[in-house]
């Protein structure tokens, strides 16, 4: 799977459409997938940044993992940018929550941390791990 991410934050949200919205309008993500039901909720959508995606669904429709995330409290999500700025500044013109304003970090890296409208943080830098 050489290329392939092999980790992926997975998500579910009350409201998963507006969350495809402000993820891709705010934060600059690319929708690559959304399968809905016949009722229109989200079953399962996948969303790329770079070389990562992020997977999220609706809350609320059974199975296993929706079980298992019925108590689950907020996640937190980093994403490496190459603009930290430009990246801030986006987010911010789409009334997103920022939680701290773009720090240059002791350990050389560039971060500003902003929460989305169910409580989720995401913090977005210049670090990105070498594996």
């Amino acid at each position: 799977m050489a290329g392939v991410p092999s980790i992926y934050p997975t998500l579910l949200y009350s409201d998963a459409k507006a969350a495809i919205q402000q993820l891709t309008e705010a934060f600059g993500f690319t929708q690559v997938a959304v399968y809905e039901d016949d009722e229109g909720a989200v079953m399962h959508a996948e969303l790329a940044y770079g070389s990562g995606a992020v997977m999220l669904g609706s809350k609320g429709r059974g199975g296993a993992f929706d079980k298992a995330m019925e108590a689950a409290g907020p996640a937190g999500v980093y994403v490496a940018v190459d603009d930290v700025d430009a990246h801030h500044r986006r987010a911010a013109e789409h009334g997103v929550e920022i939680l701290m304003e773009p720090t240059d970090q002791d350990y050389g890296s560039r971060d500003y941390m902003a929460r989305d409208a169910e409580g989720n943080v995401w913090s977005f830098g210049t670090y990105a791990p070498q594996l």
